[in-house]
């Protein structure tokens, strides 16, 4: 079985690195301290399909170090709540908030999305979660949770890279699940247990390729700074998360694991 490896304290504890900030730049065209499979023109359409206007009071599940959260925040000038488990994602979060004059429309707060979420029902305008959900025990329990904070009429986006379509053996998926827990779903589960959350008008869009891409470009971009990351990292963190990426683009790329894109309403 592959070690458990830590992507993302080394991502989020070596955030101002030039390397890391470099190796960003390289796979996604732009730094927002990404982590994830969302390219460029995925990231930017969001707020779209979301309907975000100033006034929106926004949720992001698995914030990070905060980028993508400031993005909208600057861009779209709406309040946005970003929660994380990781510590020094938060951190670096709030810091950055308060470096950029966003703090009065960020905010950014540690807590575990697997359990209740600490907030009323019916307050969150719409609320997303890039490539997270995977993370975090209890699917149903998550959405449900979701649903209850949006108002109604709210709106749902999230991504899940770990969708079932082929032949995966377990020496793939210990390599696949080496950088922490995972959930990996059939196709159709997702829906279904929107469904059951109470969303309504549910679309799925298929997002394979942005995984393919992306995990190509995250490898080659940190092979090219292997000294810099090797000396962050250690010689075993190194090899790992590049076998992981690796395994991450083969899959996706022969179709055998899918990201699909999910959007639903609360009525």
């Amino acid at each position: 079985m592959s070690p458990k490896l830590d992507l993302y304290n080394n991502a989020y504890g070596n955030y101002e690195s030039d390397a890391y900030r470099e190796v960003r730049i390289e796979t996604y065209g732009e730094d927002l301290g990404q982590t994830s499979w969302v390219t460029t023109e995925e990231s930017a359409g969001i707020p779209e399909l979301l309907a975000l206007e100033r006034d929106s009071y926004v949720l992001e599940i698995g914030c990070g170090s905060g980028g993508y959260a400031l993005h909208l925040a600057e861009k779209v000038g709406c309040r946005i709540l970003g929660l994380d488990l990781n510590e020094s994602g938060i951190r670096n979060a709030n810091q950055l908030a308060q470096s950029r004059g966003l703090a009065s429309l960020a905010l950014f707060q540690q807590v575990d999305a697997s359990k209740d979420l600490p907030f009323d029902e019916e307050t969150f305008d719409a609320a997303f979660s890039n490539d997270v959900l995977c993370h975090v025990p209890g699917r149903l329990g998550v959405l449900a949770e979701i649903f209850r904070v949006l108002k109604p009429g709210g709106r749902f986006l999230f991504t899940d890279a770990l969708v079932i379509a082929g032949m995966v053996s377990a020496e793939e998926i210990a390599t696949r699940s080496s950088i922490g827990f995972y959930a990996y779903s059939p196709a159709g589960e997702n829906e279904l247990l929107m469904r059951q959350a109470g969303f309504s008008g549910i679309r799925t869009i298929d997002t394979t390729e942005n995984a393919a891409r992306i995990s190509k470009r995250w490898h080659h971009a940190r092979e090219k700074r292997k000294p810099d990351l090797l000396a962050a990292e250690g010689p075993s963190t190194f090899d790992g998360l590049q076998r992981f990426l690796s395994s991450v683009h083969i899959l996706s790329t022969e179709n055998r694991l899918l990201r699909h894109l999910y959007f639903a309403t609360k009525p």
